[in-house]
């Protein structure tokens, strides 16, 4: 590699005779050359190429700060960077705005962007969005292994009482980090389910008691029964409310809503039961104690904190927001037109089932959804083409959406466990690079570094940052070069 100040350089041009606009370079990078002139460069003098075009009058000094190598017979910069993100950075001289070509990763291809100081306001708007879906990615890959992390290590500085809130929060609500907090995670379940079961079985009129005014209510296992799992579900509430590292956020979290809908109607109807009757009348009190029992069914929903697939169900479907709304634009408007020709066809019958429009509802609902109960049907030769036509639509109405649905909901399952992996990938590699730290360097060495990854805004002491190409800038704060070897795959 040729050196500033080597004898082998010719002298730079220092006159400054040439005109940079009419000026030639040559630019090699990895390999692959490429002819500019300076009148296309200095549209954006901001750029690392413009200032190639101006770094000649500065000596071997300048030259050497803006590339690799120089060839001053050639004229010909080299740069060991990325020969397919250099391909498609130029075409900002070219045309103005930049495309990300496919295969490319959007974060390399970011810092190569950033390499040759051309703006992200250059590329273009579909290529922004795979970046930021590729950020968003490492942002929660990098919280997955933080959270992974802050349960590996332990800080001396906490007081007693912060150690024992953060064992109890992994031990509630973190059921993979030890063998006890699994068989806890169980137990919550099979509550949920005996609490379920007990809700539906208490409903049989055979496993009914009757009372003193006559009155039918559950068994009074049944009830001991949805006691002992409402006081479960009472302590694992309030123990997790109080080892809450946020409890504000624990509070408003719609999983931490359900739990409180599911445990507060027993607590309304308790003392409903013995407040109420001097308040107000006892049938009144009954009513609103039988509303209140009715609520025991939100619990059923508390599986999906025991359930990856009801999560993520519940995230696609949230996700899928504008499909449901076309599947539900295009019933309503099928309801509304079939119902109304149903109605007006079906007038001319002495025993009609359609008295009127809104009436018709009902029946272009279950005719449309292929449920078809029966209790209305059309009995003319045009209802009943107009019930075939209405079912027909239904079906397609119907089909249209479901598949943007099911793909959201296939690609959203597939991106929880890629992350997933990917996290425990870099978790691996971190052990592996800290042990391998530990087998060839010396212990002072290791405290110097941990000490420079406690600046980092995602670091632990513990386990050191890997330098694989999976490396998460997120993690640390440290700058990793890449050669054009490294480029990625």
């Amino acid at each position: 590699i040729k050196m500033a100040g080597d004898s082998r350089f010719p002298d730079v041009d220092t006159d400054g005779s040439e005109k940079s606009e009419e000026m030639e370079i040559v630019v090699n990078v990895g390999g692959v050359r490429q002819v500019f002139y300076g009148d296309n460069l200095n549209q954006y003098p901001e750029t690392r190429l413009a200032e190639l075009v101006n770094c000649l009058s500065g000596g071997y000094d300048s030259i050497f700060s803006l590339c690799d190598d120089y060839d001053p017979g050639k004229r010909e910069f080299y740069f060991d960077r990325d020969p397919d993100a250099f391909k498609c950075i130029i075409d900002v001289y070219y045309f103005g705005e930049i495309h990300m070509k496919k295969g490319i990763c959007p974060i390399c291809f970011k810092n190569e962007m950033e390499f040759w100081k051309v703006d992200l306001k250059f590329l273009d708007d579909c290529c922004k969005a795979h970046l930021s879906e590729k950020k968003e990615e490492l942002e929660e890959i990098a919280r997955r292994v933080q959270l992974i992390l802050d349960d590996l290590g332990v800080d001396a500085s906490e007081s007693r009482w912060k150690r024992c809130q953060k064992c109890i929060w992994k031990f509630l609500e973190k059921p993979e980090s030890s063998y006890p907090a699994r068989v806890i995670a169980v137990l919550s379940f099979l509550f949920i389910l005996i609490s379920s079961v007990v809700m539906c079985v208490g409903t049989i009129p055979d496993l009914q008691v009757v009372d003193a005014e006559g009155n039918r209510m559950e068994h009074p296992t049944l009830d001991s029964i949805e006691t002992a799992c409402i006081g479960w579900f009472t302590m694992e509430y309030v123990l997790r409310l109080i080892s809450s590292p946020n409890k504000l956020h624990f509070a408003l979290s719609f999983m931490n809503i359900v739990d409180v809908l599911a445990i507060l109607p027993f607590y309304v109807s308790l003392t409903l039961t013995h407040l109420g009757a001097k308040l107000m009348e006892l049938s009144n009190v009954q009513q609103a104690v039988q509303a209140l029992r009715i609520m025991r069914i939100a619990r059923i929903f508390k599986l999906a904190r025991h359930s990856s697939g009801l999560q993520t169900l519940t995230y696609a479907l949230k996700r899928s927001f504008k499909e449901l709304g076309l599947l539900l634009m295009y019933l309503a408007v099928g309801i509304f037109v079939f119902s109304a020709l149903g109605y007006t066809m079906e007038q001319s019958h002495p025993e009609t089932l359609f008295k009127s429009i809104p009436q018709s509802f009902w029946w272009a609902i279950i005719t449309m959804t292929t449920v078809g109960y029966g209790d209305i049907y059309p009995k003319t030769t045009l209802g009943k083409l107009n019930a075939a036509i209405s079912f027909l639509c239904g079906v397609i109405a119907i089909a249209l959406p479901i598949h943007p649905i099911i793909n959201n909901f296939v690609r959203y399952y597939n991106k929880q466990r890629v992350l997933e992996t990917a996290a425990k990938h870099e978790l691996e590699l971190m052990e592996l690079n800290s042990a391998e730290g530990k087998a060839t360097g010396s212990r002072n060495e290791l405290e110097d570094l941990s000490r420079e990854g406690k600046e980092g805004p995602f670091y632990s002491s513990r386990i050191k940052v890997s330098h694989s190409d999976t490396f998460i800038h997120l993690l640390s704060e440290e700058k990793h070069h890449r050669t054009r070897l490294q480029s990625c795959k």
